[in-house]
């Protein structure tokens, strides 16, 4: 494997642990509003040159023994490379909780994970509702993996959370209601306001902005009414 950054200590992305952050690279989704293209359009396979090698890694993961509860890999899609099963194994050898962060395309992927018990925490971002996805990632996709994919988390008994970025732009009522109808029944559910920060893959976006506090709070309200808990990320 080969990642594109880390973030060293993080209090916020695995809920209650402290945790260093790994960004693979590599994506298959073009998602216009990403902030990330340059893990994006990182090559899966190939050279390592330029990115950060898994060899390195895992010395920073062996110097943090007993000083970090977890590691949270992200993207890009972690589920792409060939490697992830058995670098999770690695780091879960050391003691660390492993939180997973996926885009829910590779279900065959997860299941591994949860049957041999890899998973800590697994976070699935919902991008739209399902009969819109082909044109906001900007490929097609066989809906029924996203639905496998949910499926298998929601009957893990691995602690989890469903995730939405959202922007006025592609989330309207009608839009968002759609997906809370996709999570309906889940434990968590966090809705993550688009930020503009510049940068992203389509330089479009870059002229968007998110959504007000009082809208995500009307969001806010409207979500309880389908998941047990509903979460605001602004």
């Amino acid at each position: 494997m080969k990642f594109g950054g880390i973030q060293k200590l993080s209090l916020l992305d695995f809920p209650g642990q402290s945790a260093c952050v790994l960004f693979t690279v590599g994506c298959n989704f073009r998602c216009g509003y990403c902030h990330n293209p340059e893990l994006v359009f990182g090559e899966v396979g190939g050279d390592a040159d330029g990115f950060i090698k898994e060899s390195e890694i895992l010395d920073f993961l062996n110097s943090r023994v007993g000083l970090l509860d977890g590691v949270s890999i992200s993207g890009g899609e972690p589920t792409l490379h060939s490697g992830l099963i058995e670098f999770i194994r690695d780091v879960k050898s050391m003691g660390f909780k492993l939180k997973l962060d996926t885009n829910g395309s590779r279900p065959d992927v997860v299941e591994r994970l949860f049957k041999e018990e890899l998973l800590d925490y697994i976070a699935m971002d919902v991008k739209v509702s399902p009969s819109e996805y082909a044109k906001v990632v900007g490929r097609g996709l066989d809906i029924e993996l996203l639905i496998k994919s949910r499926d298998l988390i929601m009957s893990s008994g691995v602690d989890y959370e469903f995730r939405t970025t959202v922007l006025p732009a592609l989330h309207d009522t009608n839009e968002f209601n759609a997906i809370l109808e996709f999570v309906e029944g889940a434990e968590r559910f966090y809705i993550q306001n688009f930020r503009n920060e510049g940068g992203c893959l389509d330089a479009g976006f870059d002229k968007h902005e998110g959504f007000t506090k009082d809208s995500l709070q009307k969001m806010k309200k409207v979500a309880e009414g389908y998941v047990d808990f509903v979460g605001v990320r602004v």
